[in-house]
């Protein structure tokens, strides 16, 4: 028995190149975030040297304090927060109600719902009848905007959805006999029996509240309700521009004393000058040559 349980060679080997993949694997995860994070601490003006990897040249904090020193910072990080959060439990309990809806076998419009839906994963009114729809339904500059257009979502519907089947229909059925509601079914059993999936659909619901920033910039004009990422995204715009003009003062001044017509003398003689130093060792066979062309026979 102790021998049968004695890993083998083949699997000591097969374990240690598994291991080394993985390290080599999470090393190559690690190293652009460590790097942002080495380039983020480091002087601005020394970044431009490049050869940062993994610790700052010249420790410096200023671009955080840049950041954090701006109180609409923290005013869009508050609005942010509150879309992941309302945003990603209003689509998660509607979500899962739809499933739940759709998986019900008395309900007699469950197949003509699921198939309306599963319709329009693959088409849509496209990007200006949405908008227009936005602006006559009145969401626009209000925070109703980040949540109520995606309260459903239809993929997310079928993965709920999937789970709740494998559920045991005995389950429900006998919450109905003891003269339980649909809503209280749903509210008392299946949401907590849903919780691995619910769990899951969660993270990617939060990361991609937290992550949009175009329809805040399309449907919030007034800028009242501007989220975290907009102001950072307007902050990088403002130092991109300072950027340009800072090297567009940079090249002034480094070619403030030059003309076209300068430069283009100077290109001639860079361009002449190597033919004049290489023509004296070439001269007498130069010569020789248009003579020996010259005398008949």
């Amino acid at each position: 028995m102790r021998d049968y349980l004695k890993p083998t060679l083949g699997s000591r080997v097969f374990d240690t190149v598994n291991v080394g993949f993985m390290l080599v694997f999470c090393a190559l995860m690690i190293y652009p975030f460590l790097n942002l994070l080495a380039i983020s601490l480091n002087d601005g003006v020394d970044v431009a040297r490049g050869g940062i990897y993994l610790f700052p040249r010249k420790l410096s904090f200023s671009a955080y304090e840049l950041l954090f020193q701006n109180k609409k910072m923290l005013n869009g990080l508050m609005w942010s927060v509150l879309r992941v959060v309302v945003g990603t439990v209003v689509c998660l309990l509607a979500t899962g109600l739809l499933a739940y809806l759709v998986n019900i076998r008395h309900f007699s419009g469950r197949k003509f719902l699921r198939i309306l839906f599963f319709i329009t994963m693959y088409f849509n009114g496209g990007f200006f009848p949405v908008y227009l729809l936005i602006v006559n339904l009145g969401l626009t500059n209000s925070f109703h905007v980040y949540w109520l257009p995606a309260m459903f979502n239809v993929y997310f519907m079928l993965l709920i959805s999937s789970y709740i089947q494998n559920q045991p229909d005995a389950l429900f059925e006998s919450a109905r006999i003891d003269g339980a509601s649909e809503f209280r079914i749903y509210w008392r059993i299946v949401i907590p029996i849903c919780v691995p999936v619910f769990a899951a659909v969660s993270v990617y619901l939060a990361v991609s509240h937290w992550n949009s920033w175009f329809d805040v910039v399309l449907y919030n004009p007034s800028g009242k309700f501007d989220t975290l990422q907009v102001y950072l995204r307007r902050l990088l715009l403002e130092m991109e521009g300072l950027q340009q003009i800072r090297d567009q003062q940079v090249l002034y001044n480094r070619y403030r004393d030059l003309s076209p017509l300068t430069l283009r003398a100077a290109t001639t003689i860079v361009v002449t000058v190597p033919i004049l130093l290489v023509y004296p060792f070439v001269q007498k066979y130069f010569i020789g040559g248009i003579m020996l062309g010259s005398v008949k026979g």
